[in-house]
């Protein structure tokens, strides 16, 4: 009698079904700890009364953050040249913009704080100008009055913001300060839902 032997199964299905999980576990907020989601949310609720306290200080602190952060990753990116030479014209190019960029910043913190809020205000201006005229180019093209209608707010916006830079980068801090607070809120509410979910280990 012919003996028979069930197959195993193959190790690339095993891997890919590993993978997937892990995948899932990183894209999906229901399966992190529900403490990681309270804890990010109370940090930027206290993020956020920061820059609604002392929009000047806290501003200055997270560019002098950035500044550091810049200047060690280029630091870094230099020395992981000597184990991996691919794309070094590239990579050689971004580690010395880094250097210069955290330089400048953890040189002249306050110069260059100001300086970002402008970069910012003014990029976000320039695209609003080119979101306003994308979604007027579709309004005549297709006849969409409501897409009309956002392209007319979106340009006004972009042009307020350019035209009124410093007013507009003054407002920054404040606008980000509301921004995690109900961010941080929203978190933390969801924290409290995330915890009553079955983990993927005690419904596997």
């Amino acid at each position: 009698m012919p003996e028979t032997t069930a197959s195993p199964q193959p190790s690339a299905d095993v891997e890919l079904e590993k993978e997937l999980e892990e995948l899932r576990w990183f894209t999906n907020p229901g399966l992190h700890p529900w403490w990681v989601v309270l804890l990010w949310g109370i940090l930027a609720v206290i993020i956020g009364i920061m820059f609604l306290a002392s929009p000047g200080i806290t501003t200055l602190v997270f560019a002098t953050f950035l500044g550091a952060y810049w200047l060690v990753s280029g630091i870094f990116s230099l020395i992981s040249l000597a184990f991996d030479r691919s794309h070094m014209g590239w990579k050689i190019f971004l580690a010395v913009l880094n250097l210069i960029a955290g330089l400048i910043i953890l040189c002249y913190p306050l110069v260059s704080t100001i300086f970002l809020l402008l970069f910012f205000v003014v990029f976000i201006g320039v695209w609003a100008l080119f979101i306003g005229g994308a979604h007027l180019y579709h309004a005549f093209t297709f006849k969409d009055a409501g897409n009309g209608i956002l392209g007319i707010i979106s340009i006004i916006f972009g042009l307020l913001l350019l035209l009124y830079p410093l007013v507009s980068a003054a407002l920054v801090p404040f606008i980000a300060g509301i921004f995690a607070i109900v961010i941080g809120i929203i978190a933390m509410v969801a924290s409290f839902k995330v915890k009553g979910t079955p983990s993927p280990q005690a419904t596997a």
